[in-house]
């Protein structure tokens, strides 16, 4: 993730729906792409890397879970982008559908 231009159409999409940050997880820090740039061949080998459970990998990956303070941390610690960024992330999340859900007026 870096800093871009995003079109204000795009960024008022993104405001509406954000992905939960485990999707990014998913992307960038596992699978055979990821490899390449320190990322890990797996849920189980991300998660024996950042010292946590396969099981709340895991569930964080499948949007089952919000990213911890603690479980950014260790994102962070691996190079994975900053623990502000992955709290930021989980935060735009948590507001959107905290929106959609119309209990707040």
């Amino acid at each position: 993730m870096s800093e871009q231009e995003i079109p204000a159409a795009a960024d008022a999409a993104m405001r509406r729906n954000p992905q939960h940050p485990g999707g990014i997880i998913a992307e960038g820090c596992i699978g055979p792409d990821a490899v390449g740039h320190g990322g890990a061949a797996s849920i189980t080998a991300a998660a024996a890397r950042l010292g946590c459970e396969r099981k709340t990998l895991s569930r964080v990956i499948h949007g089952h879970r919000p990213i911890s303070p603690d479980l950014a941390l260790r994102l962070e610690s691996e190079g994975w982008e900053s623990a502000e960024t992955w709290l930021w992330l989980q935060e735009r999340c948590d507001l959107a559908q905290l929106r959609a859900s119309g209990r707040v007026r």
